[in-house]
């Protein structure tokens, strides 16, 4: 199949090409080092002409929530017509598991719109899931880390590989449309304060790390808000198997 990747050059895009790639289908990456701007609709006409199935694994600049819905909004809807355009048999988002259960973040507000706006398009579609990557914790203190010092919410997350998830991406955009696709995370439950902790370790780093509600990630996510549903799927590679590979 002929399977274009929106968001191609981004870590889960690269490796969802190399899966379909290692699985004999041709990949057509969009982005706008390569000249397609989803911001403005610019390239996509030419660069899905015979593409069967649109997987965008896209992202967007930090922004506040209205700055944030307006560009997913908008990528989105562009994709979506020029998919509709080209005769898209299939549309498949990577999203995040709970985001209909937490208020107050930017990032999350932006995906509920990509949802809205897929649900309601007439191409055939597929919405997965998933909980944050094995690399969240370290990502996330490095936004605030100072002079060896930063500060992290006490999340509860049952993360996932980045392989994981790009391996059932491309399993999935060379099937049939499924809706809403069940929710996908790693095999267990990690606190997100001590992967930080571990990951740096892993890493040779020493952080002083500061738990706190304070900052993006607010009360609504405490407890067992970010952790997946009944009937997850569970991918197979655990938080310390992904530890091993950053030493």
């Amino acid at each position: 199949m002929r399977i274009a990747i929106a968001g191609a050059t981004g870590n889960i895009g690269a490796l969802t090409s190399a899966a379909l790639t290692r699985a004999g289908h041709e990949v057509v990456p969009i982005s706008r080092s390569l000249g397609v701007d989803l911001a403005t609709g610019a390239g996509l006409d030419g660069v899905l002409a015979g593409v069967a199935a649109v997987v965008d694994v896209t992202n967007a600049p930090p922004a506040d929530e209205a700055e944030t819905v307006a560009y997913f909004g908008a990528t989105t809807r562009n994709l979506l017509a020029a998919e509709e355009r080209a005769g898209v048999r299939h549309h498949v988002l990577l999203s995040i598991v709970g985001i209909d259960r937490i208020g107050g973040n930017a990032h999350y507000a932006g995906k509920r719109e990509q949802e809205r706006l897929v649900t309601a398009s007439p191409v055939p579609w597929t919405i997965v899931p998933a909980t944050q990557f094995h690399d969240f914790a370290a990502m996330v203190a490095g936004w605030t880390e100072q002079d060896g010092v930063a500060t992290i919410a006490p999340l509860l997350v049952q993360p996932i590989a980045p392989g994981d998830v790009a391996g059932v991406l491309a399993e999935i955009a060379a099937g049939e449309p499924r809706g809403r696709y069940a929710d996908l995370a790693g095999p267990e439950p990690q606190d997100l304060v001590d992967m930080a902790r571990r990951t740096h370790e892993a890493r040779g780093r020493t952080v002083k790390l500061v738990p706190t509600w304070s900052g993006p990630f607010g009360l609504s996510m405490a407890g067992d808000a970010l952790l997946p549903g009944d009937g997850a799927q569970l991918a197979p590679t655990t938080f310390d198997e992904w530890l091993a590979t950053q030493r």
